[in-house]
């Protein structure tokens, strides 16, 4: 496929309309509840998921990096791989199945991260690490959203696309190890997280078939899933820039 053509599928792809459904503004309205959740979970009594196998993952801060770029890859990538309607459809399904049972969960059943009182890590991943600990609560772990999300994701491209859909799920494998070695989950969190993805996929992304999706998406779809995640790279890149020049503190 020459460059020129490449692009020109993307474009095709892209520009085609988006409808918005009920569902999907039902989804970005949940988002706002996770901070109201993690704001109430400090008066309620909390719960430690701490097995002997979460002490082999000790605190790693580089981790950091790619809890936040693979993350913020695997939520997007559907947005720009998926594009048949009915995929949309059961796909933000999947997203709202997940979000209203980790609700439950964590209003039932609120649990705590294992985070350090303090981070104590200097440079670049350092900095990541108590960014991260300062834009996210460390309340709502069980089960893992970031895990559930990453997979629901990987699943739902692998319907258009098979190789972009195992590379988004060794990238959804990355963002599950990441959690523990950053101290954001404990490995019962992140199993629950795989868990409630595929319960998710089975109950609404297995219902189509590869076949159902156009070529054009299909032939589309590795450029776009490789020109997304080099965006996201130039970003982490000029991040890193920014931060040695000393304008980030």
């Amino acid at each position: 496929m020459s460059d020129v053509r490449g692009w020109r599928l993307v474009t095709d792809s892209l520009t085609r309309p988006y409808r918005v459904s009920i569902a999907m503004v039902l989804l970005l309205a949940l988002v706002p509840f996770y901070i109201f959740i993690g704001e109430s979970a400090p008066y309620r009594t909390l719960h430690v998921l701490e097995l002997g196998v979460d002490r082999a993952f000790p605190l790693q801060p580089a981790w950091a990096l790619v809890y936040g770029s693979l993350y913020l890859f695997l939520i997007l990538l559907p947005v720009f791989v998926v594009r048949e309607e009915a995929l949309i459809r059961r796909t933000v399904y999947a997203y709202l199945t997940i979000w209203l049972t980790a609700y439950v969960c964590f209003l039932l059943y609120p649990t705590v991260a294992p985070r350090p009182a303090q981070v104590f890590a200097g440079g670049f991943a350092g900095w990541g690490l108590r960014f991260l600990y300062s834009a996210d609560p460390p309340y709502n772990c069980f089960p893992s959203l970031h895990v559930a999300h990453s997979f629901v994701s990987a699943l739902s491209c692998a319907r258009v696309h098979r190789g972009v859909g195992i590379a988004a799920s060794a990238c959804a494998a990355l963002v599950g190890l990441s959690t523990l070695f950053t101290k954001q989950h404990y490995v019962l969190d992140v199993l629950a997280g795989v868990l409630l993805a595929c319960i998710a996929a089975l109950l609404f992304l297995r219902g189509g078939t590869r076949a159902e999706t156009s070529e054009l998406d299909r032939r589309a779809a590795p450029l776009l899933a490789a020109s997304l995640l080099a965006a996201i790279a130039v970003a982490v890149a000029c991040g890193w820039i920014v931060y040695g020049l000393g304008g980030v503190s």
